[in-house]
């Protein structure tokens, strides 16, 4: 009854592919931004404890503690190494005279810890020569590209042996990194800590976090709060912070509220839909419901019959559903867009997906429960 029905079989396959595509692609989108909020604490994979002010609710908060906290914390029984780093805003000054606000990292200057996992170009050990600083990719060759030799030709990337002015502070470029994208669209900057706090303005405090690596076989949780009752500081695991982050995005702006009307919407939409056609397909197939009850099969096998054919088109419509999704994703991979499918949103899409079918089918069993075999065989 339901494949020989082809028009009613492709209304509701595709409602349920509708809804299916909604909820996944809304849902990578926002999975996507809130990996983007913690994405520099992904790429500064070294330490097992981020040390930092009380205050501080996310890893763009940036509350300066004093140098004296860094020894502090290396005293602390299960600290193997300590080191700082300092987070800032500064302004480069490009070559037409505009200024672009970028992110700078100023790393450990003796083991350069915190620095960019992938280099493009040139090396991370070069941030040692004078004046030297290391630029992402995304900022060489977007917003720190230099203006074109005319006015209608394209921006020229940045380049090994390019230099910059940063606060009035003649910086060399030595080398393109590669990471992962951040919340903030501002170009990343690396370079060495003592260099970082000249370049930035002055501040009687410019120490951001500090980076601890804990002593083999340390209880991270445990090392975490003896940091934080010897120091008064907060520390956090790297997953914890990484949680603190997404925590004050879903708190404190409106990201969840916006894909949270889209993905509803996406429901409500597949459910009508798919919850319209399907009852009009038991409408249809009425009088042979009826016969099969006029025959003697009970209101359960009738209902576990019309179950079966809602999960069906329900499994298909999912499968299509996912699979545009991850397409749409596939060939968005070089722009800007935040897209990140996980197991997880895919399993809830599933789970949305079989109560959009189940409530489509509700309605269908209502009408063959209260089916009298006889009225099919009037007239």
């Amino acid at each position: 009854m339901l494949f020989n029905d082809k028009a009613k079989f492709f209304g509701i396959v595709m409602g349920v592919t509708l809804a299916s595509l909604v909820i996944t692609q809304q849902g990578s989108i926002f999975t996507g931004i809130m990996t983007r909020t913690f994405g520099t604490i992904t790429d500064m994979s070294y330490p097992d404890i981020w040390v930092m002010d009380r205050k501080v609710q996310f890893i763009d908060d940036v509350k300066p503690l004093a140098d004296t906290a860094l020894f502090e914390v290396r005293g602390i029984e299960g600290v193997a190494s300590a080191v700082p780093l300092y987070k800032g805003m500064i302004r480069a000054r490009m070559d037409n005279g505009t200024f672009q606000n970028c992110n700078l990292y100023g790393l450990d200057d003796s083991s350069l810890i915190g620095g960019p996992g992938m280099m493009v170009e040139g090396r991370l050990e070069d941030l040692r020569r004078a004046e030297s600083v290391i630029v992402d990719l995304e900022g060489a060759t977007g917003r720190l590209a230099k203006p074109g030799p005319t006015p209608d030709s394209p921006r020229v990337p940045l380049k090994v042996g390019d230099t910059l002015e940063l606060n009035d502070h003649r910086a060399v470029v030595v080398g393109i990194s590669k990471g992962s994208r951040t919340f903030q669209s501002q170009p990343n900057i690396y370079t060495t800590y003592s260099r970082a706090i000249t370049f930035a303005p002055r501040e009687r405090k410019l120490l951001s976090f500090i980076f601890v690596k804990a002593k083999p076989g340390e209880d991270l949780y445990a090392l975490c709060e003896r940091i934080t009752k010897r120091t008064g500081l907060a520390a956090y695991t790297s997953d914890q912070f990484k949680m603190l982050t997404v925590s004050y995005f879903l708190k404190y702006t409106g990201i969840p509220i916006n894909f949270g009307i889209a993905v509803s919407l996406g429901f409500l939409v597949g459910t009508l839909i798919t919850g319209f056609m399907f009852y009009s397909f038991t409408i249809d197939n009425l009088k042979y419901l009826g016969t099969l009850k006029a025959m003697g099969v009970g209101d359960g096998k009738l209902m576990a019959m019309i179950m079966l054919q809602a999960l069906t088109v329900g499994f298909i419509g999912f499968g299509l559903g996912v699979g545009i999704a991850s397409f749409f994703g596939t060939s968005m991979r070089e722009t800007q867009l935040a897209f990140r499918i996980t197991w997880q949103l895919v399993f809830a899409a599933g789970g949305a997906v079989v109560v959009i079918c189940m409530l489509a089918a509700m309605l269908s069993v209502r009408k063959v429960i209260a089916l009298e075999p006889a009225i099919v065989f009037k007239g």
